[in-house]
């Protein structure tokens, strides 16, 4: 089993930063695929960006692209979401997921393809 912990959210203004960890633990995710999915209130959870498990290739959704940058680092059993200019419509539950490596595929885009959740992280930005 695997356990997700993410932190770094919080509270701030439209333009600011924010850096979103995940911690995994019980076991190693260097060979697991990645992610970061975000859910506003009202509306479906929606994926935002992953990670191959070398961290070589990264995926965005439209909406973050030139602005959030997932990375990982394996040595240390941990993902990051650098959130960069920030708007309203970044208001979010943010959620880490991990997926179990899959032959010939180095990430995954639908939420049904990961296996192991962390409980989420509020970020709330303000206008």
């Amino acid at each position: 089993q695997v356990q997700l912990v993410e932190s770094g959210g919080g509270l701030v203004q439209a333009g600011d930063s924010l850096r979103l960890s995940c911690a995994a633990s019980g076991r190693t995710v260097s060979s697991y695929s990645m992610a970061w999915f975000r859910q506003a209130p009202g509306k479906e959870r929606e994926f935002v960006a992953a990670i191959s498990w070398r961290g070589a290739n990264q995926y965005y959704a439209d909406s973050v692209k030139g602005r959030f940058t997932i990375s990982r680092d394996n040595a240390k059993n941990t993902v990051y979401l650098q959130l960069n200019s920030l708007k309203t419509e970044d208001t979010a539950i943010y959620y880490c997921a991990a997926g179990l490596p899959k032959v010939g595929r180095s990430w995954y885009r639908s939420e049904n393809e990961y296996d192991y959740w962390g409980q989420g992280t509020q970020v709330t930005v303000s206008s």
